[in-house]
C-alpha cells in the first residue's frame, strides 16, 4: 500500500520536470527496457525509504486559455479527492498569476496537506521574489529549482513527514482484486456481470470513497474483496469520460489490490495506456490478469486469438509470464475463468519456495550457465533464498554482485517461473554481497 500525492499547477510552471526528477531515479533503467511509453503522468517514487505515487497533473489540459481553467479546476478537484497531499507548483518568473489564484481557491478549503512550491528560484534575487506568492493565502511555501533539483530534499523531507501512515488491511485473508483499465474498455459491464446489477447501493458520505473501497463478494464458489474503481460517488462535475479521472481511480485501486485485473479493448488493441497501467501494477508487484473484453465483436478466424495474444505479450516484455483470456461481458463467456485464472494468481503470488529446495535447485542451473565474466573476474553465487516479503522477492548472494546485470537475472528469473509457478506475479532478485 502506499500514498498518493498530486502535483497541481498552471501549464509550463515545471511540474513534468520535477516529476520526472522525483521518478527517475527509481524508473530510468527500468523504462528504457520495458518500452514504456514516455507521456507517462504517474510513477512510484521514493523518499528516505518511504515509497508514494507520484501523480503530474499537467499532461491531461489540452485547449485555449478559457478551456484552461475549467480543466484545472476539474484537476484539481480530482486531485483533492484521491490525493494524500498535494504539491501545488508556481512559476517566479510570471509571478502570482489568475490562475493559480484560482488553483489556490480551491485548495483553500482544504484539510489535507498542502506544499506550495516556487519553481525557478535559482538566484537570490528570485528568492526575494517569491514573498509575493503569500498572497495565495497557502502560508510557507518551498523555493525549488526543478530543473537541478535545488530545494527539493527540503519539500520531500516535509511531504513525508505529512502522509498518513497506510496501515495494511489484513483482517480477512480474501484476496482483493481491483478491476482497471482505461475507459470505456467494458469494466463497469465486466463487473456487472461478475457480480450481478445490484453493487451499486453504495451509502454517499463524502470520504467513503477512500475507506470503503472493498467490498466482499461470493461468486462462482469464490469468495473474494472487489477493490472497486468504476461508480462510488461519481461528481457530476467530472465527465465519465476523463482520462485522467480513470487514472487516478486505477493507481488508488491498484495500490490496495492483490491481483489487478486489466480489461483491455478487444476492438482497440493493448494501447499505451493499457500498458502504463500494466507497468503500474508490476512496479507495485501485483498479480495481474489481462482480460481481453468485447472479443464476441471482433471479425475471427482461427489464428486471431493466437495473434492477439502474442502481440500483447511483444508489448509487455520482459515480463510476458502473464495470463490473458478473451472475455466477453455481454455475453459473460468466460467470466468464470477469468475469476478463476486471478485466484490462481493470487495464490502463486502467496508462494513460498523452501530455502534448501531453492538452492538445490538453482545453484545446480547457475553451476552450468554461471554470469558471464567480467573484466577477467568470475562471479560465484554460493547461496540464494526468498526474502519474508509478502511478493516473491529472492536474493542471490555472490562475491562481486555488481557485476551481476540485467540479461542474468532475466535467465535466473525466467529458470525460476518455469520451475515454480509464478504465472502472473511479477518476482524481484536482488543479487547482494554474500
Amino acid at each position: 500500500m502506499g500514498n498518493i500525492v498530486a502535483i497541481v499547477g498552471r501549464p509550463n510552471v515545471g511540474k513534468s520536470t520535477f516529476f520526472n526528477r522525483l521518478i527517475q531515479r527509481r524508473e530510468a533503467i527500468v523504462d528504457a527496457v520495458s518500452g514504456v511509453t514516455r507521456d507517462r503522468h504517474y510513477g512510484k517514487s521514493e523518499w528516505n525509504g518511504k515509497e508514494f505515487t507520484l501523480i503530474d497533473t499537467g499532461g491531461y489540459v489540452v485547449g485555449s486559455d478559457d478551456v484552461f481553467e475549467a480543466e484545472i479546476d476539474k484537476q484539481v478537484e480530482l486531485a483533492i479527492d484521491e490525493a494524500d497531499a498535494i504539491i501545488f507548483m508556481v512559476d517566479v518568473e510570471s509571478g502570482v498569476t489568475g490562475l493559480d489564484e484560482e488553483v489556490a481557491k480551491l485548495l483553500r478549503k482544504e484539510k489535507k496537506p498542502i506544499f506550495l512550491a516556487i519553481n525557478k528560484v535559482d538566484n537570490s534575487k528570485r528568492n526575494a521574489d517569491a514573498v509575493e506568492f503569500y498572497a495565495l493565502g497557502l502560508g510557507e511555501y518551498y523555493t525549488i529549482a526543478s530543473i537541478n533539483g535545488s530545494g527539493t530534499g527540503e519539500l520531500l523531507d516535509d511531504l513525508i513527514k505529512a502522509l498518513p501512515e497506510v496501515e495494511d488491511k489484513t483482517e480477512d485473508d480474501l484476496p482483493r482484486f481491483a478491476v482497471v483499465g482505461r475507459p470505456n474498455a467494458g469494466k463497469s459491464s465486466f463487473i456487472n456481470a461478475l457480480i450481478g446489477e445490484d453493487r451499486y447501493i453504495v451509502t454517499d458520505i463524502a470520504g467513503t470513497t477512500r475507506d470503503a473501497i472493498d467490498t466482499k463478494y461470493n461468486r462462482f464458489g469464490f469468495d473474494f474483496n472487489l477493490v472497486d474503481t468504476a461508480g462510488i460517488r461519481r461528481k457530476s462535475k467530472v465527465k465519465e469520460d476523463l482520462e485522467f479521472y480513470s487514472v487516478m481511480r486505477s493507481v488508488r485501486a491498484i495500490e490496495y489490490c492483490d491481483v489487478a485485473i486489466l480489461v483491455v479493448d478487444a476492438t482497440r488493441g493493448f494501447e499505451g495506456q493499457d500498458q502504463n497501467i500494466f507497468w503500474l501494477a508490476v512496479k507495485n508487484k501485483k498479480g495481474i490478469v489481462i482480460l481481453v473484453n468485447k472479443w464476441d465483436l471482433v471479425e475471427k478466424d482461427t489464428k486471431t486469438t493466437k495473434e492477439f495474444e502474442t502481440k500483447i505479450r511483444q508489448e509487455i516484455e520482459p515480463f510476458t509470464d502473464v495470463p490473458i483470456i478473451f472475455v466477453s461481458a455481454l455475453t459473460k463467456q468466460r467470466i468464470f475463468k477469468a475469476i478463476e485464472t486471478a485466484v490462481e494468481v493470487y495464490q502463486n503470488r502467496k508462494n513460498r519456495i523452501p530455502t534448501s529446495k531453492l538452492n538445490e535447485t538453482m545453484l545446480e542451473i547457475i553451476q552450468q550457465y554461471s554470469p558471464p565474466a567480467n573484466k577477467g573476474k568470475f562471479v560465484k553465487i554460493k547461496y540464494c533464498m526468498q526474502l519474508p516479503t509478502p511478493t516473491p522477492q529472492f536474493a542471490f548472494f555472490a562475491n562481486l554482485p555488481q557485476y551481476v546485470k540485467d540479461p542474468y537475472k532475466r535467465f535466473l528469473e525466467n529458470k525460476m517461473r518455469e520451475i515454480y509457478n509464478f504465472h502472473g506475479v511479477p518476482i524481484v532478485i536482488y543479487f547482494r554481497k554474500k
